[in-house]
């Protein structure tokens, strides 16, 4: 009975991952935060393998900007058309596979701290990837800043998300201060729209923002790493980040319990199959000792039977009287006595 319930388990716990498991748009891009430094080089990983694609392209988007098309390339050509801007040091390979679309971009610079979205156009319609933030640090800051917010929140599937952000800044530079969500590892868009940040003067140099990310119903895609960051003066400062789960308790079965549930399972199989060998060993030696106590029982008593004959003899005595050879000693006779003996046989043993 318990193999039944295991295996049961082990088979709702595969349907509802065969359940979670949806199907996305064909293009699958480098997600997330990017960090790099000043001066190195980074690559931004694209590939589509949907065979009604015509074209990729790349598109980089400031914070606060508007997209702006970096590249263009026909799928079944390996060099792609760079716009100006972008000529000298970014570029487009495939790795000798039509589907692939890698953007690589070398020296970098401080400017280059942008949302970077691979595109694909089939069928007269455009569609985007879920974009990477490539966040280019320098040596030296013009913004001393400190992020907090906090390091863990779980929920459960239709439960509020609430985050909240504060940052202490002392802006080197005139010009406003945003605040920015970005989302990391969650399967939706990198960066979310500034919501309600606010800054206040403290001090003459020193501004206190505060921003506060809201979700009505999280569910399982919204789990992941939220950075909250503070752009000003052409550089973004990141919190360390907020990790968001989204679990259901009530139905979902962690990995390491189906390990334990399937080693359970085979340990389970391997003591029943002991058993029934033991069982099966134990009747065979229970036949032949019953048989061997058959075979006993039958000499035992064909033995008593024996002793039964031997106690159940009688004994009878004759007296014969021979007359002597010479008539003068008439009285003289010899008395012989001859025993003779009775027996009953009963039915002997057979063997």
């Amino acid at each position: 009975m318990m193999p039944l319930c295991i295996i049961l388990v082990l088979l709702s716990e595969i349907c509802q991952v065969t359940a979670a498991v949806n199907i996305t748009s064909g293009i699958i891009q480098d997600s997330g935060v990017i960090k790099a430094g000043v001066g190195e080089n980074v690559t931004l990983k694209c590939a589509c393998q949907d065979n009604a694609v015509t074209f990729l392209s790349w598109y980089q988007q400031s914070l606060g900007g508007k997209p702006q098309i970096i590249s263009t390339r026909m799928k079944h050509k390996k060099e792609a058309d760079m716009y100006p801007g972008y000529k000298e040091r970014f570029q487009v390979s495939t790795q000798n596979k039509e589907g692939n679309n890698h953007l690589t971009i070398t020296n970098l610079r401080p400017a280059d701290s942008a949302i970077y979205y691979c595109g694909i156009l089939e069928f007269n319609a455009i569609e985007f990837g879920q974009g990477a933030f490539l966040h280019v640090k320098t040596p030296t800051s013009n913004i001393q800043a400190v992020v907090h917010q906090p390091d863990f929140e779980l929920l459960r599937p239709g439960d509020p998300l609430s985050l909240s952000c504060t940052v202490y800044a002392e802006p080197l530079c005139e010009g406003e201060q945003s605040l920015y969500w970005f989302r990391n590892g969650a399967s939706q868009p990198t960066v979310m729209d500034p919501s309600g940040g606010q800054c206040t003067s403290l001090s003459s140099h020193v501004k206190n923002c505060t921003a506060d990310l809201t979700l009505k119903s999280a569910s399982s895609s919204d789990a992941g790493m939220y950075y909250c960051a503070l752009a000003s003066c052409g550089e973004i400062t990141f919190g360390n980040g907020t990790r968001v789960e989204i679990v259901d308790v009530s139905t979902k079965v962690s990995p390491l319990m189906v390990y334990f549930l399937s080693v359970a399972l085979a340990v389970s199989i391997i003591i029943l199959l002991v058993l029934a060998f033991s069982a099966y060993m134990l009747n065979k030696k229970l036949c032949s000792l019953c048989k061997g106590t058959v075979s006993h029982l039958t000499c035992s008593a064909a033995s008593d039977t024996r002793s039964q004959d031997a106690d159940m003899l009688h004994y009878a005595a004759l007296s014969v009287k021979r007359n002597s050879e010479r008539h003068g000693q008439d009285d003289n006779m010899d008395t012989d006595c001859v025993y003779s003996r009775v027996k009953s046989r009963k039915e002997s043993c057979k063997t």
